[in-house]
């Protein structure tokens, strides 16, 4: 039996990484998962697994930062399976993103805001009635490049960081419907090192690790958006979670 029979799950950038463990993982404990993202062929290869495994899955694609397209999404999440009980808010677009403060640009803002933090807060405006119903779960992605001011991450640090405040204050409104927002915060996540394990300010990210080790996805984070989507969890809400090897045990809260 597993920790999730009956619940339907809606798992936001499932196409790769940590939306992908995730999504995986809550197919393996018995959710019904929509999984959703910009690119279609990835998200079947995600839905694949999911059913190879025994598991319950549909593949929305969604350009996020598109209120429509969510919408959309939510739409077809309930026309396919009838309700939403748990929400994972890990679609981000960072890519093209790091440059020096001094040259980053309101347009790079703007898409970092748009993919990230709009992304969020309209997927979770469209699931509140059915969240509110079952007394949900939602679970959004930070990051430490917010907590700690990652050297040339400006409009995404400004983006998660802006993800953990409109968490917090959900998770104050949504108390009195016991709808649990929390937060999780990854750091030197190998879906981050797949494409260049070599590169320099990557590899120093994990250096400084007391662990040592860059983290998996699969293995680190996915249990612990698992728990956030349990009864265990029903007396959590508005916190951050750093996955991060120790990274952040010295960073303010």
């Amino acid at each position: 039996m597993g920790q999730l029979d009956g619940k339907i799950a809606i798992v936001t950038g499932a196409g790769r990484g940590i939306g992908r463990a995730i999504a995986i993982l809550f197919g393996r404990e018995g959710a019904k998962v929509a999984a959703i993202s910009r690119t279609r062929e990835t998200l079947d290869e995600t839905v694949k697994e999911i059913e190879d495994a025994g598991g319950t899955a549909i593949a929305i694609p969604c350009d996020v930062s598109r209120k429509d397209e969510v919408d959309a999404a939510v739409a077809a999440t309930i026309e396919a399976f009838g309700t939403v009980h748990v929400l994972v808010n890990n679609a981000h677009d960072r890519n093209g993103q790091q440059a020096p403060f001094m040259e980053t640009t309101e347009a790079k803002f703007q898409q970092q805001f748009a993919t990230g933090l709009f992304s969020t807060v309209h997927f979770m405006q469209a699931c509140y009635p059915h969240l509110r119903e079952h007394h949900g779960k939602v679970i959004n992605f930070a990051s430490g490049a917010g907590v700690l001011g990652a050297y040339g991450f400006t409009p995404y640090a400004a983006a998660k960081e802006a993800i953990r405040g409109v968490s917090r204050v959900a998770a104050r409104e949504w108390g009195e419907d016991r709808i649990n927002v929390n937060i999780i915060c990854p750091t030197s996540m190998t879906d981050a090192l797949k494409e260049s394990i070599e590169d320099p300010a990557i590899m120093e990210i994990v250096s400084r690790t007391p662990l040592g080790i860059p983290g998996d996805p699969l293995r680190e984070v996915a249990p612990l958006a698992l728990f956030l989507a349990t009864p265990g969890s029903d007396y959590i809400t508005g916190h951050s979670f750093h996955v991060d090897g120790g990274n952040l045990m010295d960073a303010g809260r």
